[in-house]
């Protein structure tokens, strides 16, 4: 488990991990993209 986890850390330090995380922060202020999330993440929690 230690190993994904640095794995994660090395990507989001990267520019290519910093540019994804960029949109998504630009993507969650957004209003409509936000509840395209929120029905998106409903979906996913029903089908367990």
């Amino acid at each position: 488990m230690a190993g994904i986890m640095n794995k994660i850390k090395q990507f989001a330090r990267s520019p290519q991990g910093r540019r994804t995380i960029e949109q998504a922060r630009r993507a969650s202020a957004d209003p409509r993209r936000r509840a395209q999330a929120q029905r998106l993440l409903g979906k996913l929690r029903g089908r367990r």
